[in-house]
């Protein structure tokens, strides 16, 4: 009996993914940053669980507390690559009185399941879960071996988490070239009835800055040329009203292309304004892809000074940059040029940009799998303006994919949630994803 032959999702994995995934929400895995989290109690759920499929799941911390894991379902073509499957257990943090429902209730309301990880992303997290104990009870085994992998510190810099995976632990992604995680494959609805669903191939770049200037220290009442605060503000309104250059990736490129195709407009790319002059036309769809046909640098934070009539002799602040593949070494001449002789800036966290081929089978098979069960959809390429644990995969040169498949209702913003107040996701949507994974990762 062929693996297309076996036995599809079955009602049991169907509750079990919305199962699981209000269980990981009220697992409160908060990650606030500087090692102030515990995932140790959502990973041992999740080893649990892969332990009763008959799988042999991993535990592995780099600080106490900070649980991975990490297993390995053999497939059945000993030559083929392996695909790693992996999510991140943290979760960013959340103020229960701005949500309407406890953001760690787990709650399953009128067809929704409610809180904090709804759809970033221990929904994801549930799906695999679910799929694997699916083929443990009808007998599947994938083509190709599959590394599942959850891990901790996502939400921070993934240092107790994919980076100590990646640098440590190496030999367990052992012929992993391809990889698939958050962020690709959901519904999004464009206002005139159209439903798009993009598919990840490829991440902005992380280069979070330290900026510091430094001047001379003295009363508030006396003339002072040399005001660090006054060199920072300078540096950081300069960052602010940057106007970055148009830079297409391939992804980017493609993305543009296939909706230009769409909407039956000229995809003018090469002109001076016709990126712009594109976007204009696409309408809700141009969120899409706006932010990621640019790098760019937000100025975020600010410190400076201890008393109103002191001028401190150091002024910080810290912005978010990204940058696309291939464009590092111009964002950085840029923040050189920006910041000016009297600040100096530094990476306090730096992640590489990444890009995915579009041409691969494996995205070929995600493709189709989401137009099984989504016909009246298009499947379009799409670049991640932020970043995801792929990033540190790629230090095994393992491709990564933005692949956790979600149909979703009109008027549901899925990407306003992400670290959003009410965070949720429909039980349809749950639902929808663990057939289309289940149907992917069978023959990916």
């Amino acid at each position: 009996m062929s693996v297309m032959e076996q036995t599809a999702v079955d009602g049991q994995a169907l509750d079990e993914v919305v199962r699981f995934t209000s269980d990981l929400i009220r697992i409160d895995t908060t990650n606030r940053g500087g090692g102030d989290c515990q995932e140790r109690p959502a990973a041992e759920y999740a080893a649990a669980l892969l332990a009763e499929a008959g799988l042999e799941p991993t535990l592995l911390e780099r600080t106490k507390g900070r649980t991975n894991v990490v297993a390995r379902l053999e497939g059945t073509d000993p030559s083929a690559d392996a695909l790693l499957v992996h999510g991140h257990l943290d979760v960013v943090p959340a103020q229960a009185e701005d949500w309407s429902v406890h953001p760690f209730s787990g709650e399953v309301r009128d067809g929704v399941v409610w809180g904090r990880g709804a759809v970033d992303m221990k929904n994801m997290d549930a799906m695999i879960l679910a799929v694997v104990r699916q083929w443990a009870r009808a007998g599947v085994r994938p083509r190709r071996d599959l590394v599942i992998a959850f891990t901790a510190d996502e939400e921070a810099s993934a240092e107790d988490g994919s980076g100590f995976l990646a640098d440590q632990h190496a030999g367990l992604f052992a012929g992993c070239t391809e990889g698939i995680s958050e962020s690709g494959a959901f519904t999004f609805h464009d206002g005139t009835g159209r439903q798009l669903y993009p598919l990840a191939a490829g991440e902005r770049g992380t280069g979070w800055l330290k900026l510091t200037a430094r001047g001379r220290a003295g009363h508030g009442s006396k003339v002072n040329r040399s005001n660090a605060v006054t060199r920072l503000a300078a540096a950081i309104a300069r960052i602010g009203d940057h106007e970055w250059p148009v830079r297409l990736t391939p992804t980017v490129r493609a993305a543009l292309t296939e909706l230009a195709a769409l909407y039956g407009v000229e995809p003018a790319l090469d002109g001076p304004d016709g990126v712009d002059r594109l976007l204009e036309k696409l309408g809700p769809a141009a969120s899409l892809v706006e932010a990621t046909v640019r790098n760019s640098a937000n100025p975020t934070m600010l410190d400076a000074g201890y008393k109103v009539n002191v001028i401190p002799g150091e002024a910080v602040a810290h912005v978010d940059g990204r940058f696309l593949a291939g464009t590092e070494d111009e964002f950085r001449a840029t923040l050189d040029r920006l910041t000016g002789p009297d600040v100096e800036w530094e990476f306090v966290h730096r992640e590489v940009a990444l890009q995915a081929p579009l041409d691969s089978t494996t995205y070929a098979r995600m493709r189709a799998a989401v137009e099984e069960f989504a016909p009246e959809g298009n499947v379009v390429p799409y670049c991640m303006s932020g970043g995801t644990d792929a990033k540190q995969f790629s230090r095994l040169g393992i491709t990564g994919y933005g692949f956790a498949p979600l149909k979703l209702p009109p008027g549901f913003d899925y990407q306003a949630l992400f670290h959003g107040v009410d965070e949720r996701v429909p039980v349809e949507a749950l639902h929808f994803g663990v057939r289309v994974l289940d149907r992917f990762l069978r023959t990916a």
